[in-house]
């Protein structure tokens, strides 16, 4: 110690053997501090700020065709200029296709500027969706969120977690933009003539003007309806939890993803009538585990592989199509099927860690259902013990932060007013075969709450949109297997 004290430059540290023993310590405890937390530096009145920053990795744009699709998109929505171009997810291929995707209401969407959605209805929003999605799953009825239950109206402007991309339908080709949802199967868009629409930006698409159009008739092996209930054209309908439907008919047509991806009689329903929360965009397109779903649908073409890569709402990402070697630095884990759950993707969550240390969560916990991998949920649930072991530590960490009032199920929530930066302990998923997924911190925060909630019961958990931020969420169906990759996007 004497040596220690005598040193007044690093340098003369290095010449005594107690100083720079205690110098090697303290740098072994800082290294190790630095593993478990990140120094999140922002002004908190900014970090929501919208980038214009351009980012073109030059040396990553050898695929021309990608590069022009997404200046046709630029083009088509000139605000979207203004957000980044990743051009490091042009990746060259025979096998895959690749598609710029936003969030819904983010500055980067093609959409119009609308009055913001408060942080309240968003996740009311979100609620209804985890309702709709683990009631329609078998889970029991009587489950409900441990930190939020809300009986208010909820406005019917649009959904919370929504992620676009645009494609084309017909021939030639109409531009619709419409909502990737891994949590639906059918792809369905509004058709002319409406006898019920909502308003949405691009024109409607109409049938009359495609030459690669054609109803799905009632005699077509495709048509799963029995006979004495179809007249001529095969129908379909379908009713959301949260009150919105959509109803038409089962038809083929021309999808066109890229100027080399032309899906020909591709699947789909024509609405005619919609209503409820869809506003402004086509439709959807659905990525679920169903036989009618894009996903199977292009098994030939893509190999039943798809991922994607949900950008901050600042930034824009991608959806890829095909392609599993195109994230080479992903880590997998078993995909899990569900016999009475069979559209949906899950995965063996087995843990969740904090700083670095795993927190004792029985488990029993995250056996007894699965867990459900979703691109729509915002807001990822836990089981009850789940959520209290991690709420528990995280304030632990978090204690020197003042608190503020919880917003809706965000119970953990804390006021930055002042702070320049915020340190922030590392989150990490566990899941089966010893695969760890540090979350970005985009995924652990938002508007200053910890992005997680509980539920009560024995139903399954579901990881939300906000957790897969920034990673390549590959879904490689036909090897069962789900991986991660960090740092894609945003």
């Amino acid at each position: 110690m004497a040596g220690a004290a005598a040193c007044s430059h690093t340098m003369d540290c290095r010449l005594q053997p107690s100083g720079r023993r205690q110098l090697d310590e303290r740098q072994q405890e800082a290294a190790q501090w630095q593993a478990r937390h990140r120094v999140v530096r922002f002004r908190v009145t900014e970090r929501e700020r919208v980038t214009s920053e351009l980012r073109v990795e030059g040396e990553r744009s050898k695929n021309l065709a990608c590069v022009i699709k997404w200046l046709e998109i630029m083009m088509h929505h000139p605000k979207r200029m203004a957000c980044p171009i990743l051009f490091s997810s042009c990746v060259n291929g025979s096998n895959h296709t690749f598609l710029p995707l936003a969030h819904k209401h983010g500055p980067c969407s093609p959409f119009e500027t609308k009055k913001p959605l408060s942080l309240e209805e968003a996740l009311l929003r979100d609620q209804i969706r985890v309702k709709f999605i683990r009631g329609r799953s078998g889970s029991s009825s009587s489950t409900k969120s441990q930190f939020y239950d809300s009986k208010a109206s909820v406005s019917t402007r649009y959904s919370a977690g929504e992620y676009v991309i645009t494609v084309g339908f017909g021939t030639p080709r109409q531009e619709q933009t419409v909502t990737m949802d891994t949590g639906s199967d059918l792809s369905w868009i509004q058709c002319r003539p409406c006898s019920v629409c909502y308003s949405q930006q691009d024109p409607i698409f109409d049938p009359s003007q495609s030459s690669s159009y054609a109803a799905m008739p009632c005699s077509s092996s495709d048509c799963n309806r029995p006979r004495s209930s179809c007249a001529s054209s095969c129908a379909y309908g379908i009713t959301y939890g949260d009150g919105s439907t959509t109803s038409g008919v089962y038809s083929y047509e021309t999808l066109t993803l890229s100027p080399s991806d032309v899906i020909r009689n591709f699947i789909f329903g024509c609405g005619v009538d919609n209503e409820g929360l869809f506003q402004d965009n086509a439709g959807i397109v659905g990525l679920g585990r169903g036989r009618r779903s894009l996903v199977s649908q292009t098994v030939r073409l893509y190999g039943g592989v798809f991922s994607y890569c949900l950008p901050p709402p600042s930034a824009t990402g991608y959806l890829k199509l095909g392609g599993a070697d195109a994230a080479p630095n992903a880590v997998y884990t078993r995909l899990l099927t569900s016999s009475n759950k069979p559209s949906f993707y899950f995965v063996d969550l087995v843990g969740i860690s904090v700083a670095g240390e795993q927190l004792d969560i029985s488990p029993s916990v995250f056996a007894s259902r699965g867990t459900v991998l979703d691109s729509g949920t915002v807001i990822t649930r836990l089981p009850a013990a789940a959520y209290q072991a991690l709420r528990s530590a995280f304030r632990s960490y978090m204690a020197e932060y003042p608190p503020s009032p919880p917003i809706a199920i965000l119970d953990t929530c804390y006021d930055f007013s002042g702070y320049k930066t915020v340190t922030v302990p590392r989150v990490a998923l566990h899941f089966g075969g010893g695969v760890a997924v540090d979350l970005d911190v985009s995924g652990i925060f938002t508007h200053g709450c910890l992005a997680f909630a509980g539920f009560e019961g024995n139903g399954f958990g579901i990881i939300g949109n906000v957790q897969q931020r920034t990673f390549e969420v590959v879904y490689d169906v036909g090897n069962g297997r789900i991986g991660f990759a960090p740092r894609a996007c945003g």
